[in-house]
């Protein structure tokens, strides 16, 4: 897949102000400060669509980007940052949920590790969380440059044999570089390739 045009849209916190649910999406999130902006500019090709920060936790709302005026990126606010207030905590916690459960035009959501860590409880939970129910995801373990890939295999390795404790089958699995431009292709690939099976809702509500 060629990106030929990548475009901020909106930023929300509430579901029911969301575009019409009538292009498919990919919903991006992962644990504060694992590289998912650097991610999402390195698969649009351009450097500042998506606002990188030295401060984790940033995000805080549904940001949506149209590409090829065919399909979105969704970059929602990142988990497990505990220097927010538990009540800000909670309110992207409940959005986010919100839209994972209740948005028709959701393809998958790509749940972004970083490669330079064993297995986090935090990340095991939150997949054991869409699988329970039933929400299509993919792994993109991030930062893949910052170490040798033997580390990066293991620790790769590592985080599918836990998930293998609860899935009969493991997700897509991708390796990636924000700055090597490393599973860039991988990941648009996959994309691709779903967009194929897109149907357009018919009877979508707004909620």
């Amino acid at each position: 897949m060629v990106i030929k045009t990548a475009a901020f849209v909106c930023s929300n916190t509430q579901v029911s102000a969301l575009p019409p649910p009538i292009l498919p999406e990919y919903a991006f999130i992962g644990r504060s400060n694992v590289g998912k902006s650097s991610l999402i500019n390195m698969l649009v090709n351009q450097h500042g669509l998506a606002k990188t920060s030295q401060r984790p936790g940033k995000t805080q709302l549904i940001n949506h980007f149209l590409i090829n005026e065919a399909w979105y990126i969704v970059d929602l606010p990142g988990y497990g940052y505990a220097r927010v207030s538990k009540t800000s905590r909670e309110k992207w916690e409940k959005f986010i949920r919100a839209y994972i459960t209740k948005r028709e035009s959701l393809q998958c959501v790509f749940v972004l590790i970083d490669s330079r860590l064993e297995p986090q409880q935090i990340d095991i939970e939150f997949c054991y969380w869409l699988g329970e129910r039933q929400i299509p995801f993919s792994l993109i373990f991030t930062k893949a440059d910052k170490q040798g890939m033997t580390t990066t295999q293991k620790n790769v390795a590592g985080f599918k044999r836990k998930l293998g404790e609860f899935f009969e089958e493991i997700p897509a699995t991708f390796i990636t570089s924000a700055e090597k431009g490393i599973g860039k292709d991988e990941v648009l690939n996959f994309i691709y390739e779903v967009n194929k099976d897109f149907v357009v809702p018919t009877d979508y509500k707004r909620f």
